[in-house]
């Protein structure tokens, strides 16, 4: 379905046909553009804005599909980008993401939206009460949104920061967390490997934008004045990548002295019961030797035979038990 569409000139909203054909013929006379958002439209509904601006097949295929990683695609009548906000739930402590695709022309925008959490009209209300920004044109909106899904990416690591602080604490409790630890920071590892996927990628992409290292060339439909603006992004977004690797080395680092925590654990419950068994031993071997039914035993009709058996037990018990006590067995 269609969530908005306006036409934009001098970095003002203006009230523009309903008809797509006659804003982006309305946009292209007064030297502004159309954005058009969209949000998980069916085939048929993005039939209508395929053939009004032209769109590739290959990038309509993938924006009708979603389940893209993110990308950057060069067609020769619009540019094609695919962003991945990630999405935290704080009751859950869980992330997840969404799909943004924005196709961009010589005078349109076109942005198509997968997901709950991937809202643009912030964005759009943001850019309309900066007509310095809006008035570049349609790069302005590429630029503004690739910056709100990247900031957000520092919120959401600073979120996993938080939550692995106290996952970090309860391993590091003195009863070494609950039962179900090992699980939980095997899954917070899944939340961190689904946010890589989301930010890792995009670092090209952000790259070709500003032009920086190999990518000194123009891309098209991007104003060459718009390349400081998206290097302050891709400096973001290199921030996000190593708080992100910064966090799974982390959380490797919890797991192995959590699984380090149990197994000395069960080294120690195991001397417990090795100590108690030996113990155990002394009494047993001693009843059962005077157990048997012998006729000529020594000492069996001695009238103290009892109570020394019993103290010949006790005293080796009380010399097991502070051997073992000074090892540190009990």
């Amino acid at each position: 379905m269609i969530v908005d569409c306006a036409v934009y000139r001098g970095g003002h909203r203006i009230e523009g046909p309903e008809d797509l054909s006659d804003a982006l013929a309305e946009a292209r006379a007064g030297g502004g553009f159309v954005w058009i958002g969209l949000h998980e439209p069916s085939e048929k509904e993005f039939d209508l804005v395929t053939q009004e601006f032209g769109l590739h097949p290959l990038a309509v295929e993938d924006a009708l599909k979603a389940h893209q990683r993110p990308k950057l695609d060069m067609y020769d009548d619009s540019l094609f980008l695919v962003l991945k906000p990630v999405v935290y739930e704080p009751q859950s402590d869980a992330v997840s993401t969404d799909e943004v695709m924005i196709f961009l022309g010589d005078a349109f925008v076109v942005t198509v939206r997968h997901g709950e959490g991937a809202s643009l009209a912030a964005v759009r209300r943001r850019l309309e009460q900066e007509p310095q920004i809006l008035g570049k044109g349609p790069t302005s909106v590429l630029y503004a949104i690739s910056d709100g899904v990247v900031d957000h990416y520092l919120d959401v690591a600073t979120e996993l920061q938080t939550d692995l602080e106290e996952l970090e604490a309860e391993v590091f409790s003195p009863d070494g967390g609950a039962r179900n630890t090992a699980s939980r920071i095997y899954t917070f590892k899944r939340q961190i490997q689904e946010f890589r996927r989301a930010s890792g990628p995009l670092a090209l992409p952000l790259a070709r934008l500003a032009g920086t290292g190999q990518f000194g060339a123009s891309v098209p439909f991007v104003n060459d004045r718009a390349r400081p603006f998206f290097r302050d992004v891709s400096d973001h977004l290199t921030r996000v990548n190593e708080s992100v690797e910064a966090l799974d080395r982390l959380v490797s680092d919890v797991l192995a002295a959590h699984l380090a925590q149990t197994g000395v654990r069960q080294n120690d419950d195991m001397r417990k019961i090795s100590a108690w068994a030996a113990m155990a031993a002394v009494p047993t071997m001693i009843a059962g030797i005077y157990g048997m039914n012998f006729e000529h035993m020594p000492e069996l009709h001695w009238m103290w035979s009892y109570p020394a058996v019993i103290g010949v037990m006790a005293v080796f018990e009380v010399l097991l038990y502070r051997q073992f006590k000074r090892r540190g067995w009990l």
